[in-house]
């Protein structure tokens, strides 16, 4: 041998490699074999017309040199001119250097094959590596010489090494060696090699990831592999986590997308990647597969877990498609469709394209279809979750044509249809029908076509019995419906809940349920806090029921801290504090109403619940309650029993003197307490309502400015009144109401206000020098209605703006 593994090659070298190769003998070298030119074993030797053999593609090169430079053709050897350039073939030669060649080239092999093991030199097997890319890249017929010598085993095991460099070596060998050859590439797969290679991703981004990249993608090359490498658990998670890396090279980002590519012509590796994000084989199989993949692949997409982002994406990809699909008379692919548009429908944004995309028509269809081509129930079902997803994505559905005479999902004939259906369903089907019915009822463009329909089928009484479901959501989706409902029928409500037994105690029920604050209870208290809160029936029924002790016990638990739901947390106080309110409303017929706020301080709670930050429908609540409690204080106060005057009292008049009597309320004239007779004069109630005159809210404003009137009213001290006004600094804040003149209620209740504040002479002192006060109340006298003119008018005498007749003329009324 002219050089030994170990002679002048050094594997670290920047030498060329293959020269180095091509140096390697066992067998002497002949110099017939060596081109003069190349200086090395020719492969192609031809022989010139003086005899002189050279390699051919070198000799040629010669000879385009000589004509480019325009010089006479000569030998390179001989320097003498040839009178021709032919090249003949030296057949016998190349013969004889193809068989040394491969007697060298066999016994180097065997001696790269002895080497290629873990007991080996780290030197020993990349110099061994080296030669065996070396043969391979010679020729692509000597990878059969390293299939048929069972090399390629011997390079997997390298691929234990605990060598870095012979590790990645092997990997780059294994891809060299696999190349454009299908024969080797099925040596390489089989075992569990491909699972050894697949390990490799799994190194945090190195030289061995990108070698293992290169070869997976060599091998995903053959059709009959791909199946192979994506059924080992991870491989196909990695590759797609690689794809979108930040932190690998490009060109690794490159192979290992073009790796998946391969793989996709394996079904079960596109669900792979589907369920690992990376969608689109997935949607292009839906788009351009056969009949049987575009079926197969719907049914999958129905099975996924989509984020919403996701879901978008999808519907404006496959939505129409899905949707032409779901118009197909095959069951089985109106059955896969279903399904996938029920899981990208889940989401608002997802659900309007496929709105756009025409998904209304088809589904209201299968819904109402009856006869040989109907939906099995089981699909109604899906088909009413699609429904119901769409419906409830916030998209204005009025204008979009449903059914062949135009209608519209709010026409009455569909309306119809759905109650239709909603009584004859069971109950999966029911409840998503109902979500339909929310969907459409929570829109105020639409909620009136719906109570329409309701109230023309009749249909209210059905409808509230879902409140006893036993299932849940059902019994959620009928709650929501008549909540959104009862703004527009809160009548036909209470009628239907004042005349059955049961689903009045079902709604507190679901309240009172002590696990946290549920969109169920805030539901269905929101739904008791629509209904007409003057109904006494319904009152005295919920009186009879302990509904208002539940709702009471709700509120002061959750002022003592009960803070799980939060999410609910808002919309559930404000319905309890407008239900507990509506007890307020019976004072006057019913002395149980009175008991009931006696026994729980309501006055002292409402008060309390004034300064709900936050919570204006609470503070605005808390206010009209606390003026129907007061406007009840005159009516409850107990007036003093003055003892039958004396003989001569009661012949001698004047001789009769007033007894005093110590501790009444100087506004109410009597005994008084905030808990008995819920007089406002206690707890601090007055400078609370004061202190919501400058709330933003004018609503607000207008309640606590109720409340305070009940101070002025007819019955009560108007001068003690104003007196305790003066002493919670109220004043100001009620001139400054009328001055802002936000809205025409709040000028009328203002009005009002100040013309009884202005009877005091020294108030109606100071107003009289405020231009202001005096412009607003001219203002109100000119534009305002009938009733509030007559009170500006009043109030302009007090300030002496209009003179008084009252004593020339008599007084009208």
């Amino acid at each position: 041998m002219d050089e030994s593994w170990d002679g002048s090659y050094d594997p670290g070298s920047q030498s060329d490699e293959s020269y180095h190769f091509e140096r390697l003998h066992i067998e002497p070298i002949y110099d017939a074999f060596v081109c003069p030119l190349t200086k090395q074993v020719m492969r192609n030797p031809v022989t010139l017309e003086n005899g002189q053999t050279f390699e051919r593609e070198a000799i040629e090169k010669w000879f385009r040199e000589c004509r480019e430079s325009g010089r006479k053709l000569v030998c390179p050897l001989t320097q003498k001119e040839l009178k021709s350039a032919d090249l003949n073939p030296s057949i016998a030669l190349r013969n004889t250097i193809e068989e040394w060649t491969a007697r060298n080239e066999n016994v180097q092999l065997e001696m790269a094959h002895r080497s290629l093991n873990l007991t080996s030199t780290e030197s020993d097997v990349l110099q061994s590596l080296k030669y065996v890319q070396y043969l391979c890249q010679k020729s692509r017929s000597n990878k059969h010489l390293v299939r048929n010598g069972e090399v390629i085993p011997m390079i997997v095991d390298v691929l234990k090494s605990s060598s870095r460099r012979v590790r990645c070596k092997a990997l780059e060998t294994l891809r060299i060696v696999i190349e454009g050859d299908s024969d080797n590439k099925a040596i390489l797969g089989e075992g569990d090699t491909v699972r050894t290679i697949v390990k490799f991703l799994s190194h945090e981004p190195s030289k061995e990831r990108e070698e293992a990249v290169s070869l997976l993608y060599e091998l995903s090359e053959s059709e009959p592999l791909c199946e192979k490498i994506g059924s080992i658990n991870g491989a196909i998670l990695i590759l797609v986590g690689m794809t979108s890396s930040k932190s690998e090279n490009l060109l690794t980002v490159e192979k290992a997308g073009k790796t998946l590519e391969n793989l996709e012509k394996c079904e079960n590796n596109v669900r792979q990647m589907a369920e690992n994000g990376r969608l689109q084989p997935l949607l292009n199989q839906i788009l351009e597969g056969s009949p049987e993949t575009k079926l197969s692949m719907a049914s999958y997409l129905g099975e996924l877990v989509l984020n919403n982002d996701v879901k978008v994406h999808v519907a404006r990809i496959v939505g129409s498609s899905l949707i032409n699909i779901m118009r197909s008379g095959n069951m089985q692919s109106r059955e896969a469709a279903l399904k996938a548009l029920n899981q990208i429908s889940s989401y608002e944004a997802s659900a309007e394209v496929l709105i756009e995309a025409g998904i209304l028509p088809p589904l209201v269809r299968d819904l109402f279809m009856v006869g040989a081509n109907q939906l099995p129930m089981r699909l109604k079902e899906v088909a009413a979750t699609v429904l119901a997803n769409v419906v409830n994505s916030g998209y204005d559905l009025d204008s979009i044509t449903v059914g062949p005479d135009h209608q519209t999902l709010v026409s009455e004939d569909i309306v119809h249809n759905l109650l239709h259906l909603i009584s004859n369903t069971g109950p999966a089907i029911e409840c998503k029908l109902l979500q339909v019915l929310v969907g459409l009822t929570s829109s105020p463009t639409t909620v009136l076509n719906v109570v329409t329909a309701i109230k023309s089928s009749g249909a209210m009484v059905s409808l509230v019995q879902f409140i006893e479901a036993p299932q849940k959501d059902l019994r959620l989706a009928s709650i929501k419906l008549l909540q959104n409902l009862s703004p527009c029928m809160g009548q036909e409500l209470a009628d239907a809940l004042r005349g059955t037994v049961g689903q009045l105690g079902s709604l507190i029920k679901v309240i009172s349920e002590n696990t946290g604050i549920t969109e169920e209870q805030a539901a269905a208290v929101g739904l008791l806090a629509e209904l007409p809160e003057r109904d006494l029936g319904l009152t005295r029924q919920m009186l009879d029921e302990g509904a208002f002790q539940i709702i009471f016990s709700r509120v002061v638990r959750i002022r003592q801290g009960e803070t799980r739901g939060i999410r609910f947390m808002t919309p559930f106080v404000e319905g309890l504090v407008r239900v507990l309110a509506r007890v307020t409303f019976a004072l006057a017929e019913e002395f149980d109403a009175i008991a009931f706020c006696r026994e729980h301080n309501l006055a002292a709670l409402f008060i309390e619940l004034l300064q709900s930050t936050g919570l204006d429908n609470v503070q605005m609540v808390s206010a009209m309650a606390l003026e129907n409690l007061s406007q009840e204080s005159k009516n409850l106060t107990k007036l003093p029993e003055l003892p039958p005057p004396g003989f001569c009292a009661a012949i001698f008049p004047c001789l009769s003197q007033q007894p005093v009597i110590n501790g009444l309320c100087q506004l109410h004239r009597g005994s008084c307490s905030l808990k008995e007779t819920f007089c406002l004069l206690d707890g601090q109630a007055v400078e609370k309502l004061v202190a919501l005159l400058d709330h933003t809210n004018e609503k607000v404003v207008e309640a606590a400015l109720a409340a305070i009137s009940t101070l002025l009213d007819d019955g009560v001290d108007i001068e003690y009144g104003v007196k305790m006004l003066c002493e919670a600094e109220g004043i100001g804040p009620i001139l400054e109401v009328l001055l802002e003149k936000r809205t025409e209620n709040l000028r009328r209740r203002a009005v009002w206000v100040v013309e009884r504040l202005l009877r005091t002479e020294e108030i109606a002192y100071q107003v009289s020098g405020d231009p202001n006060v005096s412009t607003a109340l001219v203002d109100a006298f000119q534009h305002a209605d009938y009733r509030t003119r007559q009170i500006a008018e009043r109030a302009l005498k007090h300030v002496d703006k209009i003179p008084n007749f009252s004593g020339i003329f008599p007084n009208m009324g």
